[in-house]
Formats: C-alpha cells, sequence, structure tokens
C-alpha cells in the first residue's frame, strides 16, 4: 500500500534552517505532484508548497516565498522541504501528501489522496 514517511523536523532557533524529507512508496512518485503542508492546534491544514509531477513547477504559500525550497528525487522516490530562516510562526506538524488528480488548487488538503504521520517542527529560541 501507499506509505508516506516524514522526517527532519525538530527544535530550532528563529533563523535557523532544518530540511524536511517526505520518503514514499507503494506508488510510482514520479506520476504525482507532491505537497507539503502544516498544522497548529486549533487552525485548518494549511498548504506550504507543491511540486509538480511533469515540468517539476512549484508553488508556495505566500509566507514561505524565499525562504523554502521544494525538491524532489524521483529515483530515490523522497521530496524535500529546504525551511531557511525560519519563523516562530513556521511552528508547526508538516505533512507530505499526493495530490490526486482533481484539477483544483494545489493548497486544498481535499485535493490530495494519501497523507504522511507528519514531523513536528518547533522555531523558538
Amino acid at each position: 500500500q501507499v506509505q508516506l514517511v516524514e522526517s527532519g523536523g525538530g527544535l530550532v532557533q528563529p533563523g535557523g534552517s532544518l530540511r524536511l524529507s517526505c520518503a514514499a512508496s507503494g506508488l510510482h512518485l514520479d506520476y504525482y505532484a507532491i505537497g507539503w503542508f502544516r498544522q497548529v492546534p486549533g487552525k485548518e491544514r494549511e498548504g506550504v508548497s507543491c511540486i509538480s509531477s511533469s515540468d517539476g513547477s512549484t508553488f508556495y504559500a505566500d509566507s514561505v516565498k524565499g525562504r523554502f525550497t521544494i525538491s524532489r528525487d524521483n529515483a530515490k522516490k523522497t521530496v524535500y522541504l529546504q525551511m531557511n530562516s525560519l519563523k516562530p510562526e513556521d511552528t508547526g506538524v508538516y505533512y507530505c501528501a499526493v495530490r490526486g488528480p482533481y484539477g483544483g488548487s494545489w493548497y486544498v488538503p481535499s485535493e490530495y489522496l494519501y497523507w504522511g504521520q507528519g514531523t513536528q517542527v518547533t522555531v523558538s529560541s
């Protein structure tokens, strides 16, 4: 079955960096767009970034543009999220997800078929 496993989260000071990884199994990763979302208690899951399956086009939430970079290595079946200049408001549980063929907006959670279990990112001094 399809499995997504996130890793790389942790505690980091403001201004620091982390690189999240999303390792996929049970599917041909190169066929699918992959998104990263984050969530904090009491708030809806927020789209952070997405990378397409075809031409590698990337999409970012305004709040992370210029600081985060999404990339993929189809041979390793892994998608990455490089996060630089982290801010306390970046704190949350980060999830990766496989996007479905529905043609809607990349930042809408219902567009995604499969989800990982999440990894905690805490930005605090």
